[in-house]
């Protein structure tokens, strides 16, 4: 029996370097010096103990340890193979970010800025049932509305709807 890879399984090629995988890497590991660089300029109103610097740093650990790993597994070859790129459901839901925030924007509340993103969403993961993802969108919202505004008593941008509540 002969060996036609370094690996010993005749059926396997050799794997390559993921350069896709390397770039992904890469952007999370800058994401993580953003978000480090970011938590300094926070002011720290505590004299012991943890500020509001301490989550964004967790965060980026986080993103470093996701970082190391994909570049190693990119190394290695190991990433799994990739579909196509499509562009349309990552158009869908930029479109949907972008609502979001128009719709924040220009006072249209939590309640119709969520709804906008979750259908959008919806749509980008090949549904096609826009009235019924809208009817689903707003109750889902109206009820974390709700939740967040009376039960945790946090404040969230208000519209037209969540005058109406």
């Amino acid at each position: 029996m002969t060996q036609d890879n370094a690996s010993g399984d005749p059926a396997q090629p050799p794997r390559r370097v993921d350069r896709a995988g390397i770039v992904i890497a890469a952007l999370l590991a800058v994401l993580a010096a953003v978000l480090v660089f970011d938590a300094r300029g926070l002011s720290s109103t505590m004299m012991y103990g943890m500020g509001p610097e301490a989550m964004p740093v967790v965060v980026a650990c986080g993103l470093a340890l996701l970082a190391i790993g994909n570049f190693v597994d990119a190394l290695r070859g190991n990433l799994p193979v990739r579909e196509s790129a499509d562009p349309v459901p990552v158009v869908l839901i930029l479109i949907g970010l972008a609502l979001l925030i128009a719709i924040i924007g220009f006072g249209g509340g939590f309640i119709l800025a969520t709804s906008a993103l979750f259908v959008t969403t919806s749509a980008a993961f090949g549904r096609r049932a826009i009235l019924v993802d809208s009817i689903i969108a707003l109750v889902m919202s109206t009820l974390i509305y709700l939740a967040f505004d009376r039960l945790l008593t946090l404040s969230l941008p208000t519209g037209p709807l969540e005058r109406l509540l």
